[in-house]
């Protein structure tokens, strides 16, 4: 699927180019091996205009990201989030996913890169996983152990791993895959966060093995606020299998509910759920169709 055609442009290193112009280094270490960091954020048509959720607070994971592994950064961002607005106005874009990618000069040494490049990208894209609610699998396929990789950090090549795990799901007939950590407790999904319902209350698992979400974040927020029991606590595959509903939270994929893992179907109805409601507050955030600080 080709997201853009000749004319859309993206911003490289404080120009707007044509994507078709823009070339690539075929020595970088990012071509090579991975080395790069990038981010995703959502553009939403309100009442108040385009607005970009949360984009301070991406950009500065951004930058986190990148001192996780040695690639210099630079720019300023205040000024990228700027020109991330001017973008979606160039691509004459009202609602749009954007895609921030730091990548390395050339470098064929094993070795951290002394210059980084910088591309921002937009455009059209509908929930990441649809809109219906979703058949998920336990994966053979585990998370990255947090010894021997900076899992906080959005790294490109950390993705490989996303990337085997979905497609494994999708050959056995399922939409996504939820993804063990080394001790054998549940994770995450391939690029989001998961939250289970038990008896009225929400659990998530804890930072420190899962890829600290801003969305998850947000979710956490929208619980407090609601007055729900959020709880980070280790879950087992058993507790999965138990639980009374589930959902999975991401920018590209917004707020979804689950319908089954492996052949447990939940019980409860999603529009019955905890997860529905703060699916609906979520949505109310993101279009400002009520009161919520945006940073432009």
């Amino acid at each position: 699927m080709e997201y853009y055609n000749q004319d859309t442009l993206i911003y490289l290193n404080g120009e707007f180019v044509k994507a078709n112009n823009a070339g690539v280094d075929m020595f970088g270490q990012s071509l090579h091996y991975g080395y790069g960091a990038f981010e995703g954020l959502r553009a939403y048509s309100t009442h108040n205009g385009t607005r970009i959720f949360k984009a301070e607070e991406h950009f500065d994971r951004l930058k986190e990201s990148c001192k996780a592994i040695g690639l210099p950064y630079q720019w300023d961002n205040r000024e990228l989030i700027e020109k991330s607005y001017e973008l979606l106005e160039a691509n004459n874009l009202r609602a749009a996913y954007i895609r921030p990618l730091i990548y390395s000069g050339s470098n064929m040494h094993l070795t951290a890169s002394d210059k980084a490049n910088i591309m921002i990208a937009a455009w059209e894209w509908g929930p990441y996983l649809g809109q219906n609610l979703l058949k998920v699998n336990i994966s053979r396929i585990e998370r990255p152990n947090p010894k021997s990789f900076p899992i906080e950090a959005k790294v490109s090549g950390q993705y490989i791993n996303s990337i085997l795990a979905t497609s494994d799901a999708i050959q056995k007939g399922y939409d996504e895959a939820l993804l063990l950590d080394q001790d054998g407790f549940v994770a995450q999904a391939s690029s989001e966060n998961l939250f289970i319902e038990k008896d009225f209350k929400i659990y998530t698992p804890p930072l420190g093995n899962i890829f600290p979400g801003i969305t998850r974040n947000t979710v956490i927020d929208i619980c407090k606020d609601l007055n729900f029991d959020i709880i980070e606590k280790r879950i087992t595959i058993k507790d999965i299998y138990e639980a009374d509903s589930a959902f999975l939270s991401g920018t590209a994929a917004g707020i979804i509910g689950i319908k089954q893992v492996d052949d447990v179907v939940f019980a409860e109805e999603w529009e019955d759920s905890i997860g529905a409601s703060i699916q609906r507050k979520y949505k109310n955030l993101v279009l400002e169709q009520e009161n919520y600080e945006v940073i432009i």
